[in-house]
């Protein structure tokens, strides 16, 4: 028997900010008939495309070692160092440049979201073809 992943579960401060932010990164949406307002502590967002869904959920702990599980991003429509620019816009903190990892430029960033959670922006699909962007 196999099993699917139907919400990606993330333990915040602030639901409603954190669920807010994630959501002009991914460009998820509310849900029709339970929209996320301010104070919520459990905030529920999806792809319009996939229907994948992330539930942020207010813990009283705060976030106190690297994350043992994180998102890779793909930019969509700029390449990956636009990306980066546009999220550290928004909030993001850099925690590490790894684009020149393996000495050729198609590495990665290491992202933290304003509550601390670690993400990677990698190439554009564009750039990972050769593709100027």
């Amino acid at each position: 028997m196999t099993a699917d992943i139907v919400t990606t579960t993330i333990d915040c401060a602030n639901a409603y900010e954190l669920s807010q932010w994630w959501k002009g990164v991914l460009g998820y949406v509310d849900l029709e008939d339970d929209p996320n307002e301010p104070g919520h502590e459990e905030c529920l967002i999806r792809s319009a495309g996939t229907g994948h869904q992330m539930l942020f959920i207010e813990v009283p702990d705060t976030k106190q070692v690297k994350n043992r599980i994180h998102f890779d991003l793909r930019p969509q429509q700029r390449t990956r160092d636009a990306e980066v620019e546009h999220l550290t816009s928004l909030g993001a903190r850099q925690v590490a440049d790894l684009r020149d990892i393996r000495g050729d430029g198609t590495g990665w960033v290491v992202l933290a979201d304003p509550e601390g959670n670690e993400f990677c922006v990698l190439r554009s699909e564009s750039e990972r073809s050769g593709a100027t962007s």
